[in-house]
């Protein structure tokens, strides 16, 4: 199988950020979808500044804000346009380590198949609000899936098999905001699609925003959580086999 990876970059209020971040991965000379949500004039006029300055970058335009998982939508929609295989999605906001891009590609390399998600390494600049939360969303998953497999439900550093995940988010409704990362790993198992987990240091800039907001983002995800809730109650027999066929085998 012919790899061809790329990067989907959404943007919502990243200007003073994604100049910096398109920065670090340019030297990897792989193709960067970035996806502008919707943003005002200044953010736009910062893109379009790193579009000018990095021949590779590839800007996608929504005219009003849609959310993350539209973001992430349309940057795939691009991605199969551009004939890319895998796409590494990555937060404008400069909270992941961007040193460890390398080793994710090449772990996508040799897993084609899979997704091969990330779970944070925190330091001292991460809100407690948001630690806490994602043990509830990781606790969430797991009942969703009937398995322990995952190991964070919410970080958005991922490789994604392109054709795999159009397949998700074609056939479904996806959240379209911030519930979106969640329930593709949900959905990604669901499909019995491989996914491999792997350590990235994660810290909050102080130049960072982030449009996680405390109140109404928690209230999004566990209105996901809730629809998926049904979803696999419908696959509760299949999810049952699965669990008895893995246990039988170790």
């Amino acid at each position: 199988m012919t790899f061809k990876p790329g990067f989907i970059i959404p943007v919502y209020r990243h200007g003073k950020t994604v100049g910096s971040l398109v920065e670090k991965i340019s030297p990897l000379g792989i193709p960067v979808i970035l996806v502008d949500d919707g943003n005002d004039d200044e953010t736009r006029r910062r893109l379009a500044e790193a579009v000018a300055a990095w021949p590779l970058i590839t800007p996608v335009r929504l005219e009003k804000n849609r959310g993350k998982g539209a973001a992430i939508r349309a940057g795939l929609e691009r991605a199969h346009e551009m004939g890319l295989t895998h796409v590494l999605q990555v937060d404008a906001d400069g909270q992941h380590d961007i040193s460890r891009v390398g080793f994710f590609l090449e772990q996508s390399r040799l897993h084609p198949e899979a997704a091969v998600c990330s779970w944070p390494e925190y330091d001292d600049s991460v809100p407690l609000s948001r630690k806490n939360g994602r043990k509830i969303s990781n606790a969430w998953v797991h009942i969703l899936t009937l398995s322990g497999d995952s190991v964070d439900a919410l970080c958005g550093f991922r490789v994604y098999p392109v054709e795999a995940l159009r397949n998700i988010m074609h056939r479904r409704y996806i959240d379209p905001r911030m519930g979106v990362d969640a329930e593709l790993l949900v959905r990604l198992y669901w499909k019995r699609i491989p996914v491999l987990f792997f350590p990235v240091k994660v810290t909050y800039p102080p130049e960072g925003i982030s449009n996680f907001h405390a109140v109404w983002g928690n209230v999004r995800i566990s209105l996901t959580f809730t629809r998926l809730f049904f979803g696999m109650l419908i696959r509760l027999p299949v999810l049952i086999g699965r669990r008895l066929k893995g246990r039988r085998r170790s």
